[in-house]
């Protein structure tokens, strides 16, 4: 019988947000919709999008984080996100977010001129909207 808890790993192109061996659940943004990992899961690879990840410790502590997609493996009692992006809520930067919210649409505004990438400004816009929703969430 697996135990309750299993190592988590939360990794970006810049450094690991989190390595923890306490992990009793986490929530994941998968691109078919949102996934739990309990203790003993079934091997796993799955897509991520832009979301909430959601973390329970054994001592029933939580922790949010906001992602911008990436990749979620789980095999052998051990989880591992590749996240683009990772930011646990409450060292989310929420005046960075305003800014990139409002470049972001700007450019949607202008989306007919030439230079704009309505695309990338979408994108840019789903990003900050999650930033946000991740901090305010996460100061109750």
């Amino acid at each position: 019988m697996p135990g309750k808890t299993f190592h988590l790993e939360i990794v970006t192109p810049d450094r690991v947000v989190l390595s923890d061996d306490r992990v009793a659940s986490v929530i994941v943004p998968g691109s078919q919709g949102y996934l739990g990992v309990l203790a003993g899961h079934a091997p796993l690879l799955a897509e991520l999008k832009v979301g909430q990840i959601d973390i329970r410790r054994e001592d029933n502590s939580e922790l949010a984080m906001a992602t911008s997609g990436g990749f979620i493996e789980v095999s052998e009692n051990k989880a591992i996100i590749l996240a683009d992006t990772a930011e646990i809520a409450l060292e989310i930067d929420v005046s960075r977010a305003e800014d990139a919210k409002t470049r972001a649409e700007d450019r949607l505004r202008r989306r007919g001129e030439a230079e704009t990438d309505a695309a990338r400004a979408d994108a840019a816009l789903t990003r900050a909207l999650n930033r946000l929703h991740v901090a305010e969430h996460a100061q109750g």
